[in-house]
């Protein structure tokens, strides 16, 4: 065979399997819709067949399918109908084996997330339906393991800590840590991700609703052209259920989605510490618009795993009503890695807790340290057109010594604070038409 007939075959295969790829009817497959037995051979056996043929679409009528992790591939759309809700199961053996993952920024091989893909591309998941992590027996876990650990000291958490030991390297996780993250590496509990797709290419999540997630609940990594648009995020009061968290990612596109969780709504990261670093893989070319934010620890926040790096970022047209912060700009002495070239325009805030605009190198108590690859870097940061009420402290800039946090515009800023503007270690900072409680303000 030539050379042309090759090319041919090739093209005539793939429009073959686009113009007449299988869209598989779930419940007519066997699917029970009862939500009391679980669906999960059937899920991925159907997902690796339709792969296999170059791919389809696994399409869920009303009803309530039970599962366990599900793991996509390449070309696969899952399709929800309005009344059909995928419930994952909250029996951790239903995760397992442990999979290779990302978890705060450390890759390491824990459970595997809800809904995964590795190494795969052309992934859709939309529909007007709803994905149910049943997130409370992982909270639950977590907490008792946390409040065990500090009242008792105990190692052996659960049954689960001997797998994780197994399955990972303790003592290079622990080498590429810095010491404010060993108490975690210590519990050695990761619960997984809701939504994790690692190293994947042209990934979209339109309309559904996504409610109770373990963990992080939308978790791109080490993807390329994502795009997340008209969906819902429902978490309760819960420990680290974040909304929407690529990570050293490219061409991200985050619009129209509400969003209510236990920790920050939309956060920004490119991995932890050593291990960040060498892998230096930035999260950007993101955009972020039209979203409302409301409970969270931060409405859009980036940090604090930034090691590889956060750059040409626009956040624009938002609404924040009662998270604890507005925007959030966050890292530590040993991050390394520079956060530069973000624009933020058009934005409300109301019932902000504490800080509006916080940009942060002090997030958590590193001891002082000479200037060098470990030191995070803040820089071109622009901020205009933001209105805010009910808030605490209008704006917070706080550098390092070592690493001051230079060229910030900040313009046409109205907002009514509780408390005082706080500047430190801070260069070249413009403040235009900038107004707390109806004074013009100036950085001295």
């Amino acid at each position: 065979m030539n050379l042309k007939i090759k090319i041919l075959t090739i093209l005539l295969l793939h429009i073959t399997s686009v113009l007449f790829a299988e869209r598989i009817d779930m419940r007519k497959s066997g699917a029970n819709p009862s939500g009391s037995a679980l669906n999960t051979e059937l899920i991925n056996n159907t997902i690796t067949r339709l792969n296999a043929k170059g791919g389809g679409t696994l399409f869920f009528p009303a009803g309530k399918y039970l599962t366990g992790a599900i793991k996509l591939k390449s070309n696969i759309t899952l399709e929800l109908e309005a009344g059909a809700i995928l419930l994952f199961s909250d029996n951790f053996d239903d995760y397992l084996p442990f999979v290779e993952m990302r978890h705060e920024g450390i890759l390491m091989k824990s459970f595997a997330p809800l809904i995964s893909a590795a190494d795969a591309e052309n992934i859709t998941i939309k529909g007007e339906g709803k994905l149910d992590g049943q997130g409370k027996k992982w909270w639950d876990e977590f907490l008792r393991v946390v409040v065990d650990i500090k009242a008792n000291g105990l190692r052996d958490i659960n049954k689960y800590q001997p797998i994780w030991d197994k399955a990972n390297d303790v003592k290079a996780l622990y080498a590429e840590t810095n010491e404010d993250y060993i108490p975690s590496l210590k519990r050695r509990f990761f619960r997984p991700p809701f939504i994790q797709t690692l190293r994947c290419k042209n990934i979209k999540i339109k309309d559904i609703t996504v409610v109770n997630s373990p963990f992080w609940t939308i978790n791109p990594e080490f993807c390329e052209n994502v795009t997340i648009d008209g969906i819902t995020i429902n978490n309760p009061l819960s420990p680290n259920t974040d909304g929407i968290n690529p990570e050293s990612c490219r061409y991200v596109h985050i619009s129209n989605c509400h969003i209510s969780v236990g920790d920050d709504c939309i956060t920004l990261k490119s991995g932890r510490d050593l291990q960040g670093r060498k892998l230096n893989a930035p999260d950007e070319n993101i955009t972020i618009t039209n979203c409302t934010m409301l409970a969270g620890h931060g409405g859009v926040v980036i940090g604090s795993e930034m090691s590889g790096g956060v750059k040409k970022v626009v956040i624009s047209n938002c609404v924040f009503d009662g998270t604890e912060r507005g925007i959030r700009i966050k890292s530590t002495r040993g991050r390394g890695g520079v956060v530069e070239d973000i624009q933020v325009n058009n934005i409300v805030m109301r019932n902000i807790h504490q800080e509006a605009i916080i940009l942060d190198l002090l997030y958590s108590k590193m001891p002082s340290e000479p200037m060098s690859e470990r030191t995070p870097i803040f820089r071109n940061i622009n901020i205009s057109h933001l209105t805010g009420t009910g808030v605490s402290i209008p704006i917070k800039i706080r550098g390092l010594e070592e690493s001051p946090i230079t060229d910030i515009t900040l313009t046409d800023i109205y907002i009514d604070g509780k408390l005082k503007c706080i500047f430190e270690n801070c260069q070249r900072v413009i403040l235009n038409n900038v107004f707390v409680n109806g004074e013009k303000i100036t950085k001295d």
